[in-house]
């Protein structure tokens, strides 16, 4: 996994501004990038949505996606990372769902489900990333495993969009 000061280096030198939209990590991605080196430049805001309602009320997440695809999915945080983008001036989001236990018999603990959605200037268009993940060990290890690894990824993604020079 990337570092969070590389990670901050390459959002400032790409003029990234993240939202972030968090279920499982309950702001813990938010959280690890504040630690970074000029973060109110890079940080926008940040929902923490653990409530299937709260999903729905400040994200959009829509009722049937939830039904459809379980509230660990990708399609969840796709429609999460959309909500927090369309609520904020970032220019990218970041969402996390998952389980850290056996709560849900359909998914296995340690499943976090995530999306990195790119708002491109000049277009309405955003372009999206989702991805799912299975870590181990505590559930306060697999929160902050979670969470470092939703922000190692930013630089990834960021270089997959066309005409990116990243």
């Amino acid at each position: 996994m990337l570092s969070i000061k590389f990670v901050a280096r390459y959002m400032a030198d790409h003029d990234l501004s993240l939202v972030t939209a968090e279920s499982c990590t309950a702001g813990l991605i938010a959280s690890a990038l504040s630690e970074a080196p000029n973060a109110g430049k890079l940080l926008d805001c940040a929902f923490v949505t653990y409530t299937v309602a709260a999903k729905k009320r400040l994200l959009n997440v829509s009722a049937e996606t939830i039904e459809r695809f379980n509230l660990t999915s990708e399609q969840v945080a796709r429609e999460m990372a959309l909500g927090a983008l369309a609520r904020s001036s970032a220019n990218i989001a970041v969402s996390n769902t998952g389980v850290v236990d056996n709560i849900d018999p359909a998914v296995k603990a340690g499943t976090q489900c995530y999306a990195w959605a790119f708002r491109q200037a000049g277009s309405k268009q955003e372009i999206v990333f989702t991805e799912t993940r299975r870590f181990t060990g505590s559930s306060r290890k697999i929160r902050k495993r979670s969470a470092l690894y939703a922000l190692s990824r930013i630089p990834f993604y960021a270089a997959q969009i066309p005409g990116n020079t990243a």
